[in-house]
């Protein structure tokens, strides 16, 4: 299984070790053309606006969204998240969505870099005791749409969500060492 992470911005390095960690064959996506090779793709953290302009630059929204339409699983982290929301609250005026996935989204929702946190996460579908989440100027996802479902909350807010083969965390799976969100990745959403 190949799956791409994409490689503009952000922590997207630490995606693709953790993907070859559990067998998967993983690419840095830099150019549109890349996509037509992956099952997968993981959008990271980073930032949000920063992605966006370089994914307008290179000419990502319209592949992502007709790969995705082609049967390519989408999966975003935190800024990630974002991205792939059908609504951003608290959006800059020329802030972009991909629009794939029926949620709504509040970007810094729990503040700004001094307010970064680590706690620890139930996460449905992911076994063997909480998930320690990352949390880096991390939004939450303000309500979700007719057939997402609520994966994992913290404090109330959801900050996991599942809709086919989309899946969307406000946290960063990728920093703590733990595969097993990779891996719900892998066996739940692409393979589903």
């Amino acid at each position: 299984m190949k799956v791409g992470v994409l490689a503009l911005q952000g922590a997207f390095r630490e995606h693709i070790v953790t993907l070859e960690a559990l067998g998967a064959s993983a690419v840095a996506v830099r150019l549109p053309e890349q996509l037509g090779d992956v099952s997968g793709l993981i959008i990271p953290g980073g930032e949000s606006t920063a992605i966006g302009k370089l994914m307008r630059t290179y000419g990502f929204y319209d592949a992502i969204r007709q790969q995705h339409g082609a049967g390519m699983a989408v999966w975003g982290t935190c800024a990630g998240a974002i991205l792939m929301a059908k609504e951003v609250l608290d959006a800059l005026p020329d802030q972009e969505a991909l629009g794939l996935m029926d949620i709504a989204i509040r970007r810094n929702a729990y503040g700004r870099q001094v307010d970064s946190f680590e706690a620890d996460l139930d996460v449905r579908g992911v076994d063997d005791g909480p998930f320690r989440g990352v949390f880096i100027r991390a939004p939450w996802i303000e309500s979700v749409g007719d057939g997402t479902e609520v994966l994992a909350r913290h404090d109330g807010h959801i900050v996991a969500a599942r809709q086919g083969d989309l899946m969307a965390t406000t946290f960063h799976p990728e920093l703590t060492g733990d595969p097993r969100v990779h891996r719900y990745f892998l066996d739940s959403v692409i393979g589903a």
